[in-house]
């Protein structure tokens, strides 16, 4: 345990070593969350080798999805100016692969373990939700993932993440549990559809399972379409009525915010013949691409406010979802303990009144004195209630608490599975039942007027952190607008 929590401070300390050159902002984000640890720790809903900081990705993360035949291996070896991604009309790859910077020239491919093993990455784990989802599948984490080095100057500073060909028909479980996580956790994500292939009852089958809720989202902003390979089109009578088509399926499917674009890969375009055509078709294609590829480019900020969103959200959720649940919890555990206490107390007194009266025989007590015989009753009884008499009852009592503690449970576990709260509320509540815990206490260990101020004060730090933001990557004042790494560095 001590190596474990040792290592994740390790970490903690090496990832401020390079926020500290890199982003001050996200520098300061780091200690509250260690502050945010710390009140964790007291409560025991983190254990000592645990992190809130290690639960999200810190490298900008942009996701590629889409169907079978969208592009999207093109689209990434185009990018990144070398032929990473295996790339065909059919399905090539069927894991998700991470693919990061590496100064070496060769690029090599490691097994699904390396992330899910490696707590810097956005798949750290991932074996545990799998097999939560489709038992057995846990231990075949290969089958799901890969990671990938590429020695690429657009690939450093950022992680691309490659999915698999998304057919609806065909998605297990697991490939979707795997889809939903990446791009909850993801700055930016590209939705790429094939122009080839407008059918636009297959295209909402996919956004169905893909980005349904993206019209609800906080975050629809960074969701990009595009609709890819749009060469295919230049034959057309009139090629803007497929891009129509697709923006129409789109709108039925409910999906209105977002970006859309039309692109095509230079390298591996069909001819256009026609001169105005092609010409037209490459202006719209630069344009398009340039705006996406500054997108990804600038991705840096967006990670910079998702951090900070997702510290926020960690100490409101904290505040205001665990802290709750255990109170609640607690509270059903001490009144089922303190009623089970008093059913046993008053039967005992029954039992100990009938006992002590039927005293009365064998002393030869006079009834003319009704008080003064009772209390000689209650006199002789507790002669007889010696210290093992007095050992069975804390005994009993030690097991109705346990059984109050267990009769809460249900409860607590649906709870726990509906609201996600975060940290291990269960093994906290455990905690705050054990025998050496008093059953009066109407909070948890740890929950005190010093951890709300804590709370307070990285709520706060938020603000100010996204305030710093805010001051840095906008220019409301017109001054000349800073270069996007000067400005993360500055």
């Amino acid at each position: 345990m001590t190596s474990s929590s040792e290592a994740v401070q390790q970490r903690l300390q090496e990832l401020e070593s390079h926020l500290e050159q890199e982003n001050p902002v996200l520098l300061n984000a780091v200690q509250s969350f260690r502050a945010l640890d710390r009140i964790a720790y007291r409560m025991g809903l983190l254990e000592t080798n645990q992190s809130f900081a290690t639960q999200i990705p810190w490298w900008p993360l942009i996701s590629i999805l889409g169907t079978f035949s969208a592009g999207k291996s093109t689209f990434i070896n185009y990018y990144l100016g070398q032929k990473l991604q295996r790339t065909g009309n059919q399905a090539v790859d069927d894991r998700f692969t991470v693919v990061v910077y590496s100064p070496e020239p060769v690029s090599h491919s490691l097994p699904g373990v390396s992330l899910d093993s490696d707590p810097r990455f956005p798949f750290y784990r991932m074996s545990e939700d799998i097999e939560a989802v489709a038992q057995g599948e846990g231990d075949r984490i290969d089958a799901y993932l890969q990671l990938k080095t590429c020695h690429s100057e657009r690939l450093r500073g950022k992680i691309l993440i490659d999915s698999p060909g998304f057919d609806a028909d065909a998605q297990r479980t697991a490939v979707l549990r795997i889809s939903k996580h990446m791009i909850d956790l993801s700055d930016l994500v590209l939705v790429l559809f094939d122009a080839r292939h407008p059918e636009p009852g297959a295209m909402r089958d996919t956004l169905k399972h893909m980005v349904s809720d993206t019209i609800t989202r906080a975050d629809s902003g960074k969701f990009l379409y595009i609709l890819n390979q749009l060469d295919s089109a230049a034959g057309e009578d009139n090629p803007e009525d497929v891009v129509a088509a697709w923006l129409r399926a789109m709108g039925e499917a409910g999906l209105t915010a977002g970006r859309f674009y039309t692109i095509y890969n230079p390298d591996a375009a069909t001819p256009i013949s026609d001169q105005h055509r092609r010409e037209r078709f490459e202006k719209k294609r630069d344009e398009d691409l340039g705006e996406i590829y500054q997108r990804m480019e600038r991705v840096e900020i967006e990670r910079a406010y998702r951090i900070v969103a997702a510290l926020r959200k960690s100490a409101i959720d904290l505040t205001n979802g665990a802290v709750p649940i255990l109170k609640t919890a607690m509270r059903r555990w001490r009144s089922r303990t303190l009623l089970a206490d008093a059913v046993l107390l008053v039967t005992l007194v029954i039992f100990f009144m009938s006992w002590s009266l039927d005293a009365h025989q064998w002393h030869g007590l006079s009834y003319d004195a009704p008080w003064l015989d009772l209390l000689k009753s209650i006199e002789w009884g507790l002669e007889g209630f010696d210290a093992v008499v007095v050992i069975l009852l804390f005994l009993t009592h030690l097991g109705i608490r346990r059984l109050a503690a267990m009769s809460v449970m249900p409860w607590l576990r649906q709870q726990v599975a509906t609201q996600k709260p975060p940290g291990n509320v269960i093994a906290t509540f455990e905690r705050n039942t054990r025998f050496w815990r008093t059953v009066l206490l109407g909070r948890p260990v740890g929950w005190n007027a010093q951890a709300r101020t804590e709370i307070d004060k990285v709520v706060q730090g938020c603000e100010n952190y996204i305030q710093t933001l805010n001051e840095r990557f906008t220019n409301p004042r017109g001054l000349r607008e800073p270069n996007v790494s000067d400005v993360i560095r500055s």
